[in-house]
């Protein structure tokens, strides 16, 4: 496989932790990502909380599925699932999908500057199997429906105005999303074993209401040059968005997605991959693959959120596997970061820093107890590197 250099780096702004892209000094990468000690030194013994941390780490929990959330009378959503952060004053809020069907939605809870816990409140609700989704540098969430011919609604993160559903941004089993302000566009990912990857280019950026919806046209290796091309029908009635275009490229389950620095990369948990697309050369390759880890055993399986820190490292959650969030680092390694104990039938869903990146939330989408009732969300601080 050709061995490219990329640049990655991640935003810690105003604004969501997903978004802007300032360029790290020294922040080069070559794929695939290989196993390796990570920047922050072995786990420990697992918390009061179940979770095992690096030294210097600590976690606590902020919210669970059927209760209220701690300080609030608000209560929490079941089965946690996709979340960003957004700058709210001197605090924060936390927006969490809800993996629920019917009912699904999302909530969102609010910090002060120290972290406390202010309130907690609904941005969408009955709408359908609300997965993961993105922020968009316009300070909304774009809440997206893993189901067949399902939607992307846009959502307010605190509340205030009511969710609009984007139909432009076509109907099929939505993944992830994440916004490019350099070429004004949202890439999307498509949970489907023969999915593809979308990019949707408003007709005037920080207004979603209509635009155009395109697919990645590739080859079927790991790697190669590609191109963009126009879906005729994004409501995708009677042929689905996936099969509109010749030669658009397959990927197998598209999970999460996150932009920085003229790259995208995005998950695709039916192989256990994490790609990544550079857009300035318009080429693709292997991020990760558990199966050219050597030496192995791979650290990550079971792919699936992923977000990203102002060091350039990306944080990618398993869906199974160790029940792991596993760093893949600037400098070609992956490790595990943290792992949650005792909750071998959830996932972990959500990362997502705070806007100081000094805090990282995520939760465990059913818990201890296995279904969408037990869901658990946390947060872990500690001296995460800028």
């Amino acid at each position: 496989m050709e061995r490219r250099t990329f640049l990655r780096g991640a935003v810690i702004g105003t604004s969501a932790a997903a978004f802007g892209g300032t360029l790290m000094p020294g922040a080069v990468y070559a794929a695939p990502a290989q196993n390796g000690p990570g920047p922050y030194g072995a786990l420990g013994a697992a918390d009061a909380n179940g979770i095992q941390l690096p030294q210097g780490f600590s976690s606590r929990v902020i919210a669970r599925s059927g209760q209220k959330v701690s300080g609030t009378s608000y209560t929490w959503h079941n089965a946690p699932d996709g979340g960003a952060c957004f700058a709210d004053g001197t605090g924060w809020i936390y927006v969490s999908n809800s993996e629920i069907n019917p009912g699904g939605g999302a909530s969102a809870v609010k910090f002060n500057s120290s972290g406390t816990v202010t309130g907690a409140h609904r941005v969408l609700s009955n709408t359908r199997q609300n997965c993961a989704g993105g922020a968009t540098p316009w300070n909304t969430w774009l809440s997206c429906e893993e189901v067949s011919l399902g939607y992307v609604y846009e959502t307010d993160p605190w509340g205030v105005n009511a969710a609009v559903r984007r139909d432009a941004m076509g109907k099929f089993k939505h993944e992830a999303a994440a916004a490019d302000p350099v070429r004004k566009v949202i890439y999307l990912t498509e949970d489907e074993s023969n999915g593809c990857f979308y990019r949707f280019i408003p007709t005037t950026w920080g207004d979603l209401s209509s635009g155009t919806l395109q697919v990645l046209v590739a080859g079927t290796a790991t790697s190669g040059s590609f191109s963009w091309a126009t879906v005729p029908d994004p409501d995708g009635s009677p042929t689905v968005t996936r099969d509109q275009v010749s030669g658009a490229k397959r990927f197998n389950g598209g999970e999460g997605c996150h932009y920085a620095n003229d790259t995208v990369w995005f998950t695709t948990k039916g192989d256990n991959r994490v790609w990544q697309v550079d857009l300035t050369s318009s080429t693709y390759e292997l991020a990760y693959d558990d199966n050219l880890v050597n030496p192995g055993p791979a650290p990550l399986t079971g792919v699936d959120n992923v977000t990203g820190s102002s060091s350039g490292d990306l944080f990618v959650a398993e869906d199974g596997g160790n029940m792991e969030i596993c760093i893949m680092t600037p400098d070609n390694i992956v490790a595990p970061f943290l792992r949650i104990t005792g909750q071998s039938a959830s996932e972990i869903t959500g990362p997502a820093f705070s806007p100081d990146g000094k805090r990282l939330y995520f939760s465990s989408q059913r818990g201890t107890t296995g279904t969408s009732s037990g869901g658990i969300t946390y947060e872990v601080t500690g001296p995460f590197r800028a």
